[in-house]
C-alpha cells in the first residue's frame, strides 16, 4: 500500500505546469525533496498520469553503492532513449559525447521530455557533472529536469550542495518540497486496517512510507516503533523461499537487471511473484527493484554477518562471469564478501572506468580500497597505483591524501632507481603541495624534479618541470626567476613539439613579464592562449584566460578585462572546465566589486563550486568580506579570518595582500589606526622588495591613511597618488577607470566641503554607510550646516527594500522594456535580469510586470526609482 500520493495535488499541479511550459519551449529544473520515505517516487509515478501523452517520462535511479556506479542513472535509461545516448553512456569514456547525446535526446521538440533523476543525493561525480551540464542548458530545451533527493541527508560538504547552488541560478526553477501527511490523511490511510490512527501518527509523524508500512504490517495496538520493525514483521508473514529471495536481492544496492536476477535465482523472475504480491518488489521485464529503498536496507541490515557475506559472494560469482558487468559493482561485492583478491584484481579497472567518465571521487574511493591490499603488488605496480590515487585525490581537493600518496610513490621510485619516473613524480608532488598550500614543500620538490630530470635525459618531462618551477616563481612575484626557468621550458617544448607544455610555459613567462611591467609580456600570454586553443588544450586555455583577466584587473584595465571575460566564461562552461569556471566567476566578482555593483559581486563570489576549488576560495572570501566592510554589515571579520588562513599558507602576495588591505580598510573605518599598521606593514615591505606595484600602492595607501607616510613610488597608480596627497589626480584616475567607491574615497580627502559633499552623495548612492558616516562627521567639523541625511531619506524613498540594481530594473520595467532590452541597457545577461525581475516583483508584492507601476505608487516611491 502506498499513501505517498495523498495531499500532493499542489505539487503535481506545479510539475504538470512546468511540463506544459516545456512543451512551449521554456524548459526548467524541478527539485523534489524531503526526508526519506516522504513520497518522492510516488509523486513521480503519479506525474505520468497527469501529463499529456505528448510528453515522455524518462527515469534514472542513483544507487547507494559503497562506490557509486559512474553515470548510473543514465545507464538506467537504456531501452527508453535513442541509440546515440545509450551507446555514449554504455561506453562512458568520452564524457563530452555523453553530454551532447543527452542534450540531443532532450532537444526533440516533437517529443518533449521529463527527465527524472531519483535519489540524486547518491549520484556519482560523473552523473553530477552531466547534471551540471544540463542545468545550464535546460531552459533552452523542451524538457523538465526533475531531481529528487533527501534534504535531511545533505551536510555542508555533500557533493550535491554545489549542484543545488548552480540550480538556484537557473532561469526557471521549481522547488517542490514534500511535507509530511496531516493527521486527517493518516486517519484515511489507517481506516481500512482498523489501526488507531492517533497511534499510527505518533509512530510515523506522518511520513507516507512509514504510514504505509505500518498499516501494511497490520496489528492492533502493537505498531512497530520503526519502519525496520514494520518490514521485518511483514517478512515473517511470507514463506521461507520468498524471504530467501528478498534477502539475496537486498544485498544488491540498486535495481537488479534481468540477467543478474536470472543467474541468482534458480526459477528466475517467476520466483518473485509472491514478493511482488506482498508489495516488496516492483518487477519489469528489464529489472527488479524494491518498492522502497528503506525496505531493502531494512532487510539487508537485519542479516547476520556470515549470511550476508555468503549472499555477497553469490552476487560476486555471477558478476565476474557476466559479460559487460561494471567493475565498480564487482569491487563493491568483493569488498563486502571479503574477497581481497577480487578487490585487488578489479579495483584498478573500476578506478580507471570512473576516472574516464569524470567520476574522480569514485576513482579515488576504488583506489583507496585497492591500496589496502598493497602487499599484493610489486614496488613498480604499487608506485603506479599510488600515483593514480594521488592525482585523483588532488583532483577532488583531498590534499592530505594526495600528498601522502605522492610522497610514498616518490619513495618507491627512489628505491627502484627509475630517475625518469622519479622526476615525473616529484613534479606532481610539487604541484600537489602547492594545491595544499605548502609553498616551501612545493618549491623543494620542484627543485629536485629539475635536478633529477636533467640527469634522466627526458626533455619533455624536464620542460614540464621547468615550467612548473616558472609557475611557482611567477605566483610568488619572483618574475626574473620565473622568466629564466620558463624560457628554458619554452625551448625544450618547441624542440619536443609539445603544445600543452609550450602553452603552459608561454603563460608563465608572459604573465611574469607583464606583471613585472614589461609590455611584451601580454603578447606572450595571448600566444599561450592561441597555442592552447589550437591544440585543444582546454585547461591551458582557461589558465591563459584567467591570467590575462587577472592582470588586466590589477592594472585597472576593466574595459579590456570585459572583452575577455565573456568568451572565457563561455569557453570554460562549454568545455566543462569547472574549476576554471569558478575562478573566472571570482574574477567577474572582482570586476563587479570595482564597478560598485556589490550585489553582483557577492553573487559571483558565491558561485556554487567556488568553495570546492581552493585557488578561488581565498579571493572569493576576500570579495565577500570587502562588500560587507564597505556596506557596514556583519560577518566581514569571520570571512577575512578564513581567507587569511588560506593566504598565509600560500606565501603568495596575490592572496595575502588583498586580505591585508581588506583588514586595513575595516580597521581604518573603525578608527583603529594601530591595527591598520599591524595588518599592512610587513606585507608592504614584501611588496616593495618584489616590485609588485598594485599591491605596493594599495598597502602604502593604507599606511598613509593610518599616519605612516610612504615614499612616492612613481607608478602613477591612483592609490600611490592618494598616499602622496595628490587626491585630485587620484580621483580623476579612479573615475576614468570606472571605480565609483574609490573615486568618492579619494574625493573625500579634499579639504573643500563641496568635494566632500559630492563624495558623500556617491557613497550614499552605493550604500557605503561606514565611509559616509566619516565624511558626514568631517563636514560637521568644517561647519557645514546643511548635510544630506542620506541613508534614512533613501530608505523612506525605497520602502520595498529594493537593491540599487533592482531599482534600476524597476525603472526600466516601468518604461515598458522587455527583459532582453533591459539586459542590453544594463550590460547584463538575460538570466541575471530574469532573477532581478523576480526578486523585485516579490519585494513589491506585484503579481505581474503590469502591476509594478501601481505598487510603486502605492508604496509612495519616487516614479524615477531614486535611492
Amino acid at each position: 500500500m502506498d499513501g505517498g500520493i495523498l495531499e500532493r495535488d499542489p505539487q503535481l499541479a506545479r510539475l504538470a505546469a512546468a511540463v506544459r511550459e516545456a512543451i512551449d519551449g521554456a524548459g526548467s529544473v524541478a527539485l523534489v525533496f524531503g526526508e526519506a520515505g516522504i513520497g518522492k517516487s510516488s509523486l513521480v509515478n503519479a506525474l505520468r498520469a497527469a501529463l499529456s501523452p505528448q510528453a515522455r517520462v524518462l527515469v534514472g535511479q542513483c544507487d547507494d553503492l559503497a562506490t557509486r556506479r559512474p553515470l548510473g542513472p543514465f545507464r538506467d535509461l537504456a531501452g527508453s532513449v535513442g541509440p546515440d545516448l545509450a551507446r555514449a553512456v554504455a561506453e562512458g569514456g568520452d564524457r563530452h559525447r555523453v553530454y551532447e547525446a543527452l542534450r540531443a535526446e532532450l532537444a526533440d521538440g516533437a517529443r518533449p521530455a521529463v527527465l527524472v533523476v531519483e535519489d540524486v543525493h547518491w549520484a556519482d561525480e560523473a552523473s553530477l557533472d552531466a547534471l551540471r551540464f544540463l542545468v545550464r542548458r535546460v531552459d533552452r530545451l523542451p524538457a523538465v529536469l526533475v531531481l529528487t533527493y533527501r534534504d535531511d541527508e545533505l551536510d555542508r560538504e555533500h557533493p550535491l550542495r554545489d549542484l543545488l547552488g548552480q540550480v538556484s541560478r537557473a532561469a526557471r526553477v521549481h522547488r517542490v518540497p514534500l511535507p509530511r501527511l496531516s493527521r486527517a490523511a493518516v486517519r484515511e490511510l489507517s481506516a481500512p486496517s482498523g489501526l488507531d490512527p492517533a497511534q499510527v501518527y505518533a509512530v510515523t509523524s506522518g511520513n507516507p512510507f512509514y504510514v504505509a508500512e505500518v498499516v501494511a504490517a497490520g496489528g492492533t495496538g502493537e505498531v512497530p516503533p520503526t519502519v525496520v520493525d514494520a518490514v521485518l514483521a511483514r517478512l515473517r508473514g511470507i514463506d521461507a523461499a520468498t524471504r530467501d529471495t528478498l534477502e539475496q536481492l537486498a544485498v544488491v544496492p540498486s535495481a537488479v537487471e534481468r540477467a543478474l536476477v536470472d543467474a541468482l535465482l534458480p526459477a528466475g523472475v517467476a520466483q518473485l511473484a509472491a514478493a511482488e504480491r506482498h508489495g516488496f518488489l516492483v518487477v519489469s521485464p528489464e529489472r527488479v527493484a524494491f518498492r522502497h529503498e528503506i525496505i531493502r536496507r531494512a532487510i539487508a541490515d537485519s542479516l547476520p554477518a556470515a549470511h550476508r557475506i555468503q549472499l555477497d559472494r553469490n552476487v560476486l560469482a555471477v558478476l565476474v562471469g557476466l559479460p559487460g558487468a561494471d567493475a565498480s559493482r564487482i569491487v563493491h561485492h568483493a569488498a563486502r564478501a571479503g574477497d581481497l583478491d577480487a578487490v585487488a584484481r578489479y579495483g584498478p579497472d573500476a578506478a580507471r572506468d570512473a576516472a574516464c567518465t569524470g567520476a574522480h571521487r569514485e576513482a579515488a574511493a576504488q583506489l583507496r580500497l585497492v591500496l589496502r591490499q598493497r602487499q599484493r603488488f610489486g614496488p613498480a605496480e604499487l608506485a603506479g597505483l599510488l600515483e593514480r590515487f594521488a592525482v585523483e585525490s588532488y583532483t577532488i581537493a583531498d590534499s592530505q591524501a594526495a600528498v601522502r600518496a605522492e610522497r610514498e610513490a616518490v619513495a618507491l621510485r627512489r628505491s627502484l632507481g627509475d630517475r625518469r619516473a622519479l622526476g615525473a613524480d616529484l613534479r606532481w608532488l610539487s604541484r600537489i603541495h602547492w594545491w595544499a598550500g605548502d609553498a616551501d614543500a612545493a618549491q623543494e620538490a620542484a627543485r629536485e624534479a629539475i635536478d633529477v630530470l636533467e640527469q634522466a635525459g627526458d626533455e619533455r618531462l624536464l620542460a614540464l618541470a621547468l615550467s612548473n618551477t616558472a609557475q611557482l616563481r611567477m605566483l610568488s612575484d619572483r618574475y626574473a626567476e620565473a622568466i629564466g626557468y620558463g624560457e628554458r621550458a619554452i625551448t625544450l617544448a618547441r624542440r619536443t613539439d609539445d603544445a600543452a607544455i609550450l602553452a603552459h610555459a608561454l603563460n608563465n613567462v608572459g604573465t611574469a613579464r607583464w606583471r613585472g611591467g614589461d609590455p611584451l609580456g601580454r603578447p606572450q600570454v595571448e600566444e599561450s592562449l592561441a597555442v592552447a586553443l589550437k591544440a585543444g588544450e582546454a585547461e591551458h586555455a582557461c589558465r591563459a584566460y584567467a591570467n590575462i583577466i587577472w592582470t588586466l584587473l590589477e592594472n585597472l584595465q576593466f574595459t579590456e578585462a570585459d572583452r575577455f571575460l565573456a568568451p572565457a566564461l563561455e569557453f570554460a562552461d562549454r568545455t566543462e572546465q569547472l574549476g576554471f569556471l569558478c575562478y573566472l566567476q571570482v574574477e567577474r566578482a572582482l570586476r563587479q566589486f570595482a564597478a560598485g555593483a556589490w550585489d553582483d559581486a557577492e553573487r559571483y563570489a558565491g558561485f556554487g563550486d567556488v568553495g570546492a576549488f581552493p585557488p578561488a576560495r581565498c579571493p572569493a572570501l576576500t570579495v565577500l568580506a570587502r562588500v560587507r566592510i564597505r556596506r557596514g554589515t556583519a560577518g566581514a571579520d569571520e570571512l577575512l579570518a578564513q581567507a587569511g588562513r588560506i593566504a598565509a599558507r600560500t606565501r603568495e602576495l596575490q592572496r595575502t595582500a588583498p586580505v591585508a588591505a581588506a583588514r586595513a580598510e575595516a580597521t581604518w573605518l573603525r578608527g583603529d589606526h594601530p591595527a591598520v599598521l599591524a595588518a599592512v606593514e610587513p606585507l608592504y615591505e614584501q611588496a616593495r622588495r618584489l616590485a609588485a606595484a598594485p599591491y605596493r600602492a594599495e598597502l602604502g595607501h593604507w599606511l598613509a591613511k593610518a599616519g605612516r607616510p610612504v615614499p612616492d613610488d612613481g607608478s602613477g597608480h591612483p592609490y600611490a597618488l592618494q598616499a602622496a596627497g595628490r587626491w585630485g589626480e587620484a580621483a580623476a584616475t579612479w573615475e576614468a577607470a570606472g571605480c565609483p567607491y574609490e573615486h568618492a574615497a579619494a574625493l573625500a580627502q579634499s579639504p573643500d566641503p563641496a568635494d566632500k559633499l559630492t563624495a558623500l552623495a556617491a557613497l550614499d548612492a552605493l550604500g557605503a554607510v561606514p565611509l559616509a558616516r566619516i565624511v558626514r562627521a568631517e563636514l560637521l567639523e568644517l561647519g557645514v550646516s546643511r548635510i544630506p541625511r542620506g541613508p534614512h531619506a533613501a530608505t523612506r524613498g525605497n520602502p520595498a527594500g529594493l537593491t540599487g540594481r533592482q531599482l534600476q530594473v524597476v525603472r526600466l520595467l516601468m518604461e515598458g522594456l522587455t527583459n532582453m532590452e533591459i539586459a542590453g541597457r544594463l550590460v547584463l545577461s538575460v538570466r541575471t535580469v530574469d532573477n532581478h525581475v523576480r526578486a523585485a516583483l516579490e519585494k513589491l508584492g506585484a503579481r505581474s510586470r503590469r502591476e509594478v507601476a501601481a505598487r510603486v505608487a502605492d508604496l509612495g516611491m519616487p516614479p524615477g526609482g531614486e535611492k
